[in-house]
């Protein structure tokens, strides 16, 4: 396994170890469907502070006068030249025409900025890369699922102008004027795959956390569908933010935040808790993959870090984490937890004053996963 992170400038890049997804009819307001039944799983967090607890909370008013970085001042920048060409307004979520799965996140204008910030953190993340995977410069047939918006797929496609590439999701999100070499379907992962055997050259799986109830079955689908010798990588996240310096109090809402969405992982069965439970590399082991090799990353959630470079990826992070707090929330606080609309409001505003004071210095933890289908499968 990798070996632990030594400083608090993030993304530290740990050792590298060789271990072992637009609805059909019109979109739809956000009505999502009764929760999944209870899964048999651990114990709730021991440290869950209940709904109560934010729903009483007295805060002061949020300007901007209390920030103790130059977070919100940076946002502009950013929002103009990532976020200004999104037109849709309104929350929406995926149709059920397209998938029954349990999916959380909204579609609509705000969603969607968010996971526009979120590649660009990523990418700096990766070091200004989009992908690890050793990849031959003749690669033919890639797959991105759960493109979201696309901007990987988008990126991957002008780098390789020779590779057909292809992004799945399950919403209809992306644009129309794509490079000629990509293009975009409306699928779901979570069912079987219908592209042929040993096609592809390369899967790419990145920030699925929270959609996908047995991983292993997904990278089955993978495995079936990559040529021999080919690769898959899976980028993901962790909802427990860990913090090295011991700025982070079990009582902030920073902290808080891992813990609700385990207890949400506990009753419906959905993954979160994606990299502290090591599901990422037993499932693509289980698949079949061989010559795994696993990085882990630190990456400051607000712009707290005295290196210029780490600070750029916090304010990254940091708009990608606050601008739609709600879209977070909306989906599971309300009908899996049972919170009220006052009860997300003022944990979104804890949430977000946290953030924007950079007092707790808290990580989000990176694994990018990585394998081989062998060559003689």
């Amino acid at each position: 396994m990798s070996s632990p992170t030594k400083s608090a400038q993030s993304p530290v890049r740990e050792a590298t170890s060789p271990t072992v997804q637009s609805p059909k009819g019109k979109a739809k307001s956000p009505t999502p469907g009764p929760a999944s039944p209870p899964a048999a799983q651990a114990d709730a967090p021991t440290d869950l502070l209940s709904a109560s607890h934010w729903g009483e909370l007295e805060l002061p008013e949020d300007d901007d006068s209390t920030l103790g970085s130059d977070a919100e001042s940076s946002t502009a920048s950013i929002s103009s030249s990532i976020m200004h060409y999104r037109t849709i307004s309104g929350r929406t979520y995926h149709s059920d025409s397209v998938s029954d799965s349990e999916y959380w996140g909204p579609n609509d204008a705000k969603a969607m900025e968010v996971m526009d910030v979120f590649h660009t953190a990523m990418t700096l993340i990766l070091d200004e890369r989009l992908y690890t995977a050793p990849l031959p410069k003749d690669i033919k047939n890639v797959l991105d699922v759960g493109t979201g918006t696309g901007l990987w797929a988008i990126d991957f496609a002008d780098e390789n102008p020779n590779c057909n590439v292809i992004g799945t999701d399950i919403s209809p999100i992306q644009p129309s004027w794509v490079p000629p070499n990509l293009s975009f379907n409306i699928d779901d992962a979570t069912k079987e795959w219908t592209y042929q055997p040993d096609f592809f050259d390369y899967i790419h799986i990145r920030w699925l956390c929270g959609t996908i109830k047995d991983w292993p079955a997904l990278y089955k689908e993978a495995y079936k569908c990559l040529k021999p010798g080919g690769w898959i990588e899976h980028m993901d996240g962790d909802v427990n933010m860990v913090c090295l310096d011991g700025t982070m109090p079990k009582d902030s809402a920073i902290y808080q935040w891992g813990q609700l969405w385990c207890e949400i992982e506990r009753k419906t069965g959905v993954v979160f808790n994606i990299v502290d439970s090591g599901c990422m590399e037993n499932g693509i082991k289980e698949a079949g993959f061989t010559n795994i090799q696993i990085e882990n990353f630190l990456a400051p959630t607000a712009p707290w870090p005295t290196d210029e470079k780490q600070k750029q990826i916090g304010l990254y992070q940091y708009v990608s984490l606050t601008s739609d707090v709600e879209g977070f929330l909306t989906y599971f606080f309300g009908q899996v937890m049972g919170w009220t609309d006052n009860e997300m409001a003022k944990y979104a505003a804890a949430l977000r004053r946290e953030y924007k004071e950079c007092k707790v210095h808290a990580n989000i933890n990176w694994r990018v996963v990585r394998a081989q289908k062998p060559l003689d499968a």
